[in-house]
């Protein structure tokens, strides 16, 4: 039996094939199908099946797409409620193909649709090889509870519990754990780097299977959620009725900077995919900052959602695709053109341009000693990156709710931002800008920088409940 995991580092995901006499499956596949068409005709596969473990919030999936290219058909929890053509997928349903056995098994909770599929080898035994957990269990945490309309977290929560103890958990600690994500996505909260374990491993190491009651565990998991992004909902519905290929969207034109000029005054947002430093260093005024480097695509998703009117600014034509494909992964199509040649042809334009500071974590120190008053340090990581330790007299402003808090701050003062590693804090100095703050500075390096050089850092102390 052939297996083989794709994982796509920008949004954290992985998907899988597995394939055996010529057929083959496609779990989870994400966005743009053409490696798994490419591996298929590289092993002599016929994709028949795409399966998916449930409709994913955080990336817009492919599965529509690939079945129309292929002819497979698609499985999908029966909860699901999709309006395209599938097969729904109920409790103990079984799909074989050469010496590739699948049993599904429905696991609620995550979502109400969620299933794992439980993966045997018949070349080598019949007991399981492996089990596909999508969203339900990852490498080292489960899936969060509150991505439905209908049903609160706790309810949910209850629910991922069952799936976990009375299902995952029943099977023989040498299976595989093979996830739909791994560290970095959003959809839990304390997922390993790791690809793989086994559902001994999660047994003995996982901190969301140690509580020992439903009750526990349901307390656990909803404790200080984090605020669920805003485009989920959008990319959960993209997913139930299937997107469009990706070959239908429109080319992308080449815009004149007086035009994007022009456009900009109608409302148009400028998002410029270049290095922070390059940004900083000279950009369209006004215009916001998401590196190509980092988990671009999706906190351009958080911080603009799926609707906005789009202007790339990036270095050349090939950025400018990447750009465009990484956005259209997570739903974000309105991408109205990009600014010809550049930065650099709208400076030859005599346009305006607009510089961000660069400090480093020494500098942002001894501007505090001067005058603790005189600048605003801006922490922008999540509250559980803030808890464990920060700038003293910093101000938290997660990312996320930066423009909803941005008129807490004041606009008189210097600001210098700093995140973990200086990405999120270069997005969060160009917003700053836009909303018209003068003196924004973003810090190099951020808070791992301020901690490698010892400076004094402050720890929140745990709250104490009364009982």
């Amino acid at each position: 039996m052939y297996f083989e995991q794709f994982y796509l580092t920008c949004l954290s995901h992985a998907s899988y094939m597995l394939g055996s006499e010529g057929i083959a499956a496609v779990v989870d596949p994400q966005r743009d199908v053409e490696i798994y068409l490419e591996e298929a005709a590289k092993h002599g596969f016929t994709i028949e099946y795409v399966i998916e473990t449930h409709l994913h919030a955080d990336f817009v999936s492919g599965h529509h797409e690939l079945a129309a290219r292929t002819g497979a058909k698609i499985y999908l929890g029966a909860k699901a409620g999709a309006t395209f053509e599938h097969v729904p997928i109920h409790d103990g349903d079984q799909l074989t193909f050469g010496k590739c056995h699948l049993k599904f098994l429905e696991t609620p909770g995550h979502t109400l649709e969620s299933v794992s599929v439980v993966v045997t080898d018949l070349d080598k035994s019949d007991r399981p090889l492996a089990v596909l957990t999508g969203d339900t269990l990852f490498i080292g945490d489960v899936g969060r509870p509150d991505l439905s309309g209908d049903m609160t977290p706790q309810q949910l929560a209850g629910m991922l519990y069952d799936s976990l103890h009375r299902k995952l958990l029943k099977l023989p600690d040498d299976v595989l754990v093979y996830p739909a994500h791994g560290a970095g996505s959003l959809c839990g909260r304390q997922m390993s780097s790791e690809k793989s374990s086994t559902i001994g491993k999660e047994r003995a190491t996982n901190y969301a299977l140690r509580p020992s009651s439903r009750s526990e565990f349901v307390k656990l998991l909803t404790a200080e959620l984090p605020d669920r992004p805003g485009y989920f909902a959008l990319d959960v519905e993209i997913n139930r009725s299937g997107a469009a290929p990706l070959l239908e969207l429109p080319l992308l034109s080449a815009l004149p900077p007086n035009e994007v000029s022009s456009r900009r005054d109608s409302g148009s947002i400028f998002l410029d995919t270049r290095p922070a430093a390059d940004f900083g260093a000279a950009h369209v005024p006004g215009s916001i900052q998401f590196g190509l480097a980092g988990q671009y695509a999706s906190w351009a998703a958080i911080v603009l959602g799926l609707d906005k009117e789009i202007v790339l600014v990036s270095e050349d034509r090939q950025k400018v695709a990447e750009s465009r494909l990484r956005l259209a992964r997570v739903g974000i199509e309105k991408i109205t053109g990009y600014l010809e040649d550049g930065i650099a042809g709208w400076s030859r334009a005599g346009l305006p341009i607009e510089q961000t500071s660069q400090i480093s974590v020494e500098q942002l120190h001894e501007l505090m000693l001067e005058d603790r008053n005189g600048v605003q340090a801006v922490d922008v990581r999540r509250s559980a990156e803030w808890q464990a330790g920060h700038v003293g007299d910093a101000l938290h402003r997660a990312l996320d709710r930066l423009a909803s808090t941005v008129d807490d701050l004041d606009k008189s003062k210097p600001v210098a931002v700093y995140c973990k590693g200086g990405y999120r804090s270069a997005i969060a100095a160009s917003l700053l800008q836009r909303a018209g703050f003068k003196q924004v500075m973003n810090v190099i390096g951020g808070f791992d920088a301020w901690s490698a050089c010892n400076l004094p850092i402050v720890i929140d102390e745990p709250a104490i409940t009364s009982t």
